[in-house]
């Protein structure tokens, strides 16, 4: 289900504390009180480190922001600020200067020269490209599991955003860099998947020489996020598996048995079998590979490994 449309950009994760609105910052940061985000902007460091990779990426966004109002923030930077999916914590903060004539690099803040100003809005106050415009970058420049699973991403957090659009912006990009790869990504992209990890497996799924199989799909009352209707099978991509079940989020025995039980459901209405997997499964592709094969789906198609072997980095190399 498509996502309502922002009128604002997502908020910060933290409260910052600027060089110029305190004193006694260097001690506070040699303290260990303070963690810097950008220059001259820093925010509480037991905050700071509890954040999740992405969340202190969108800090960072909005630190930049801070110092530089007018730019127009594209690629991963537009995703955080949309809710779009994000990877780990980007090494970069990107935006486009508008009187920007060649691509500037101040620490870890990257104003490009625009072939082409990008389609932007105002998202509060913040000049954010849309979510057509930061999937079909996606799509161009990314790891094409990592593109698909953004570019899901952003045709659910925007309803009105179609696969043709983006599409059209990559096919009219004034560079001709990764077309080819887009148009792979615009061929598998529907929003119908509710997680990234759903979205990667789909790509490693079929990297892996698997037949495609439907998103989403109602078994009863329950919905499976993957189902090979051939096989009966039923396919589970737990993004929270390690903690949901470690113990981290309640009990981890409630949580299996709960899935247990869900399972059961499922066989009961003449599921074959309901195979688990979870990010690291996935990425590492071998796991995920043994799991399909013991639940009966067969192999259909040569294996395309040099995605795969790309894909711990595209994922994890952030």
């Amino acid at each position: 289900m498509p996502l309502p449309l922002l009128s604002d950009a997502r908020a910060c994760p933290v409260p910052f504390v600027t060089r110029a609105a305190a004193t006694h910052i260097d001690r506070d940061v040699a303290r260990g009180d303070l963690a810097r985000v950008d220059r001259g902007v820093y925010a509480p460091k037991t905050l700071w480190d509890a954040l999740a990779p992405w969340d202190r990426y969108l800090a960072r966004v909005h630190a930049v922001a801070l110092r530089h109002p007018n730019a127009i923030f594209v690629r991963e930077s537009a995703a955080a600020l949309r809710g779009i999916a994000v990877f780990g914590e980007p090494r970069d903060v990107h935006a486009v200067a508008q009187d920007a004539g060649r691509t500037r690099i101040r620490g870890t803040t990257r104003f490009h020269a625009a072939e082409r100003m990008p389609r932007f809005e105002r998202l509060g106050s913040f000049n954010v490209a849309t979510a057509g415009e930061v999937a079909a970058d996606a799509a161009r420049l990314s790891h094409p599991a990592v593109a698909l699973a953004i570019a899901d991403s952003a045709l659910r957090a925007d309803g009105t955003l179609t696969v043709a659009d983006i599409g059209d912006l990559a096919e009219t990009h004034p560079s001709s860099r990764g077309r080819s790869r887009a148009r792979w990504v615009c061929a598998r992209a529907t929003g119908t998947p509710e997680s990234p990890l759903e979205s990667v497996s789909i790509a490693v799924i079929e990297w892996l020489g698997f037949p495609a199989a439907e998103s989403q799909v109602w078994i009863g009352d329950d919905r499976v996020d993957l189902f090979w209707r051939r096989w009966n099978v039923a396919g589970e991509a737990d993004g929270d598996g390690d903690v949901k079940y470690s113990g981290a989020m309640g009990d981890a025995r409630e949580a299996l048995r709960a899935r247990r039980t869900r399972d059961g459901r499922l066989i009961a209405r003449g599921v074959a079998a309901v195979p688990h997997w979870s990010w690291a499964d996935a990425i590492d592709a071998a796991p995920l590979r043994t799991a399909l094969l013991s639940a009966g789906i067969p192999i259909v198609r040569a294996p395309q490994p040099t995605f795969l072997a790309t894909l711990p980095t595209a994922v994890r190399g952030h």
